[in-house]
């Protein structure tokens, strides 16, 4: 049982133990449960679900100050997922109530979100069976990787806790493992929000590295750029970029396509058509 009879609840990241989008959420998730704050030791963005064997499970306490008052916090060699699983088996007392991936430096959108490390997170929490939060703050792309100072995430907070406080009360919906939050930039707490789908636009563009020799270092960059004139209205990028409201996407553990079976196993056994 956790000290104060509360919801126990798993706070942790892609962006590393020191980001501020982390102690933003702690702080407004205090509010509304007990909060274990568990992050990666190394910044991990693009970490996805992954597992990589590399990664040493070194667990380090730290102390950080939260809203007034000092927390003992863990710093974990490992990615978000990998940060998931220790903390439930080896630093809280019980299975939590609620796992929470974010604030994270930047919006995680489309069919991309297989590459974040937030929606990993979250993903993983729902693995063990936990209703699981993942949440993004749009953002210039030049801030992704850092742990900018001027970023503001105090509306961020504000929908963390919404969010989070509607799925410790709400009954699991079948088929919805975590729920993705994009905040625009620019919302406030009175900005509305909508549910929204994955859109199959891309939304990070690969960029070619630049370098003479393919056996010189080089590494596969990358461009914002959405696809306006292809954006379907109830998608995320579409509320979020164009509307400027909230995108709420409830997503599943099943990947598997909701295509018609029977006609496309017909379809398959039929073979190439001729000609």
């Amino acid at each position: 049982m956790n000290p104060d009879g509360r919801p126990l609840i798993l706070l942790t990241n892609d962006d590393g133990i020191g980001s501020p989008g982390l102690w933003a959420a702690a702080e407004a998730l205090s509010q509304i449960g007990y909060v274990t704050v568990a992050a990666p030791r190394d910044q991990s963005t693009g970490a996805g679900r992954s597992m990589p064997i590399t990664s040493d499970g070194i667990i380090r306490e730290e102390q950080v100050e939260v809203g007034g008052k000092t927390w003992t916090v863990y710093a974990v060699g490992g990615t978000p997922a990998q940060t998931v699983q220790h903390a439930i088996l080896e630093l809280l007392p019980r299975r939590p109530d609620l796992v929470v991936a974010g604030i994270n430096y930047g919006e995680n959108l489309t069919t991309g979100v297989t590459m974040s490390g937030t929606v990993g997170a979250a993903l993983e929490g729902a693995a063990f069976g936990i209703p699981s939060l993942a949440i993004s703050l749009e953002m210039d792309s030049r801030f992704f990787h850092t742990h900018d100072q001027a970023i503001e995430f105090s509306t961020a907070a504000h929908f963390a806790a919404l969010f989070g406080r509607l799925l410790l009360s709400t009954p699991h919906v079948g088929d919805v493992d975590v729920l993705k939050v994009d905040i625009p930039a620019d919302a406030t707490p009175a900005t509305a929000w909508q549910m929204t789908r994955l859109s199959h636009t891309m939304y990070y563009h690969p960029v070619m590295p630049e370098r003479r020799s393919l056996t010189d270092p080089g590494r596969v960059g990358y461009s914002v750029s959405p696809e306006r004139d292809h954006l379907e209205p109830d998608s995320d990028v579409y509320v979020l970029r164009v509307a400027r409201q909230i995108s709420v996407t409830p997503l599943s553990l099943d990947l598997t396509s909701r295509a018609d079976f029977p006609s496309l196993e017909k379809q398959l056994r039929a073979g190439p058509s001729a000609g």
